[in-house]
């Protein structure tokens, strides 16, 4: 059987310097300052703000979405991307995307046409229990929290 050491007499390895450095314990990208500040102005704006609802969410010790299984009762905050009437048979429902950097979750409030507040853009908690509706998650009738407008 050949070995890497025969086949690279010279102390070439086959294996690359990102997974040899991974492999001796250290960290494959440098974590400092200047880095970080690297990562951010190179980050697409979506990346961005994912990164600022996660960290919103976990400030407000609420679960992540992406956590979330079926029949949980969780509480999750986070940004309401759309919210649309849509009838669910024959009653009127608001149903509402959250999403919280990590994934979506429908937020649903059955009977209702309108509510004040929950527009596009606004930040919410939501508690209830979670329920999976054609492979997404969705709160019925939570009990919501309006986050303040703007910066707080």
């Amino acid at each position: 059987m050949c070995r890497a050491q025969d086949r690279y007499p010279s102390g070439m390895s086959a294996v690359p310097r990102s997974e040899k450095a991974g492999k001796a314990g250290k960290a494959a990208k440098p974590s400092g300052r200047f880095r970080r500040m690297l990562d951010r102005l190179s980050s697409s704006q979506e990346d961005l703000e994912s990164q600022e609802l996660r960290e919103d969410a976990q400030a407000t010790g609420c679960t992540r979405i992406s956590e979330c299984s079926d029949r949980q009762i969780v509480k999750v905050a986070g940004t309401l991307r759309t919210v649309t009437l849509r009838p669910r048979a024959g009653v009127p429902a608001l149903e509402a995307e959250l999403f919280d950097g990590t994934e979506p979750l429908d937020v649903v409030w059955l009977g209702r046409r309108s509510i004040v507040g929950i527009e596009p853009g606004r930040r919410i908690i939501a508690s209830g229990r979670v329920a999976m509706s054609h492979g997404r998650r969705v709160l019925f009738n939570p009990t919501y929290e309006l986050r303040p407008l703007g910066k707080e």
